[in-house]
């Protein structure tokens, strides 16, 4: 039924469509994957690594003194001004309170004779988050573990003091510290044979290789307090035994006929780095099979470094190489999809 001219029609009339209000602008965000829900987040991961590697902090102040602290102190500082310093240059959101930072400058610290300069230890701190995360996109992204490229760069820059920075360690913590050129068990055991490392050990060779009573990096020297920490990260399902396993295996098939094999298996930075660093979320391999491969070539590289190159220790080398090969790794071994039950996969 049509009103007259000039009526005015109802509300709600077809005539009169109702007012709507108006539309709001919507937003559509856009993230990477993958879009999963964990109850352990980035900074709390960060954080219990942190906690895990804080014994070994405190060992190698009691074992090498007070100039660890200091190596320590340097190496953090570095790395968490170096990444406060980019990401406001970047005009990026802050993520010094995630613990990243100080997780790699704790990390490169660890690796690091007792007695190199702590503005030597800054410098690697802040080359590792500038060159290391920082440059391919900051957390997430980096293709090699920072910590292990600020050690690199360190070995490159200033080769006297990483060279020549090892101290003698302090049996029962009574004794002076005292600089030694003899270096670790691993640098000995190169230059002069089996019998003459096993000496760089004082009292019971195999008890202080476990406890850290020898000459070597801060945080490599006391095998008993790595493992502790990694069967905290183990229990906390942080990280698996897949690639620690794996390197220890690639380690144990390159030395078998050296001679010494338990000696490489129980010396150097192999468990620090086997636990601490191979385990790295973004520079590892996403698949089991991949890991496996990943932690094996670690390990064959290390033995082989550490037994035909002229460098006493190759964990560090051997990871960033590994670390360079990871998307073959994760193209390889691709993850293998699942075929539910009436459906098709």
């Amino acid at each position: 039924m049509s009103l007259p001219p000039g009526t005015p029609a109802a509300p709600g009339t077809p005539e009169t469509p109702l007012a709507l209000p108006p539309a709001r602008p919507r937003t559509l965000v856009i993230a990477p994957g993958p879009h999963l829900h964990a109850a352990e987040s980035t900074a709390s991961i960060m954080w219990w690594v942190n906690g895990a590697l804080a014994p070994l902090v405190v060992w190698g102040a009691l074992v090498f003194g007070w100039r660890a602290l200091a190596v320590v102190a340097g190496a953090i500082a570095g790395a968490t001004a170096a990444e406060w310093g980019a990401l406001r240059l970047l005009r990026r959101r802050a993520t010094v309170s995630d613990g990243s930072a100080v997780c790699t400058g704790l990390l490169l610290a660890l690796t690091l004779p007792p007695l190199v300069p702590a503005w030597q230890a800054a410098l690697g701190g802040a080359f590792a988050i500038l060159v290391g995360k920082v440059i391919f996109g900051g957390l997430g992204y980096n293709l090699f573990n920072p910590a292990l490229a600020g050690r690199a760069f360190m070995m490159a820059s200033f080769p006297l003091a990483m060279s020549t920075g090892w101290a003698t360690a302090r049996p029962w913590f009574d004794g002076g510290l005292a600089a030694v050129t003899t270096a670790t068990p691993l640098a000995v055991l190169k230059e002069r044979g089996l019998v003459a490392a096993l000496a760089t050990v004082p009292g019971d060779v195999w008890a202080g290789l476990a406890l850290g009573l020898r000459p070597g990096s801060i945080g490599e020297v006391s095998i008993v307090l790595i493992a502790v920490g990694a069967a905290v990260l183990l229990a906390r399902g942080i990280i698996r035994l897949t690639i620690p396993a794996s390197v220890f295996a690639g380690v144990a098939i390159a030395t078998a006929f050296s001679g010494a094999p338990l000696l490489h298996l129980m010396s150097g930075g192999l468990w620090l780095g086997a636990f601490f660093m191979a385990t790295d979320y973004v520079t590892s391999p996403t698949t089991r099979g991949g890991q496996i491969a990943f932690g094996l070539l670690i390990g064959l590289l290390t033995g082989i470094i550490r037994l035909f190159g002229g460098y006493p220790e190759g964990i560090c080398y051997a990871i960033l190489i590994a670390n360079a090969l990871v998307p073959a790794f994760d193209m390889w071994f691709p993850p293998r999809r699942v075929a539910l039950a009436g459906a098709p996969s």
